[in-house]
């Protein structure tokens, strides 16, 4: 959840926020259930029920971007406004990003994103990150019906707002395109001189655009 600081602070001050770390990431042990989508998006469920939450919207960046548009299009009429950043609704099997996922192991990442493994270092009550790059790895190429929503995004009756950097090396601009077309309603933004994490990385322009979003009636 620390991915998100950049946000909190501003957005805590109009809204009620809940964080929740994915199976695995965070404070969130990794347990003893393959990590799946289908399993993020059942643990969001589960705390909404455990906090009888009946209207809220919802926040999710990469996987949890993905697992929050699988929640959106089960038919949750507690979804009032989801926004996703830089989520995947499907990968086909010729993305070029589906080889990377495939190949990359956790020599790469901690050599890529040294902070990002740390923090994971020092927040996890059970750290064992080639664990969770092998659990990560599977959950990136699930074909099944418990990975990427697919065509199910169409059920999606939450107002929509789809956040993509233009120099997001993930998800291409063409899958995020595709994904606001087929969400009736939905919107897209495309920010320049960005990456994969635009809440991080150009927090100054994604700010005012949520802002807006989220108070709109």
């Amino acid at each position: 959840m620390q991915t998100f600081n950049t946000l909190a602070s501003h957005l805590g001050k109009t809204y009620r926020l809940i964080g929740i770390d994915s199976q695995g990431h965070g404070k969130s042990t990794l347990g003893i259930y393959p990590l799946t989508y289908r399993r993020i998006q059942e643990d969001v469920q589960a705390v909404i029920r455990h906090l009888g939450i009946t209207s809220a919207s919802v926040i999710g960046h990469s996987d949890g971007g993905i697992a929050a548009l699988r929640l959106a299009a089960s038919g949750k009429t507690w979804i009032d406004k989801l926004i996703t950043i830089g989520a995947h609704w499907s990968l086909s099997q010729d993305d070029p990003t589906r080889e990377m996922y495939a190949n990359i192991t956790a020599a790469d990442w901690c050599e890529t994103f040294p902070r990002e493994v740390d923090r994971y270092l020092a927040l996890n009550p059970e750290p064992d990150f080639e664990r969770l790059m092998a659990a990560v790895r599977q959950l990136w190429l699930d074909d099944s019906e418990a990975g990427y929503p697919g065509e199910s995004v169409r059920n999606i009756r939450a107002r929509l707002l789809v956040v993509r950097g233009d120099e997001d090396q993930l998800v291409s601009r063409a899958n995020a395109v595709e994904l606001a077309d087929r969400v009736a309603g939905a919107m897209f933004l495309n920010l320049p001189f960005t990456d994969h994490s635009v809440q991080e990385s150009q927090v100054q322009w994604l700010l005012p655009v949520l802002d807006e979003f989220l108070q709109k009636q």
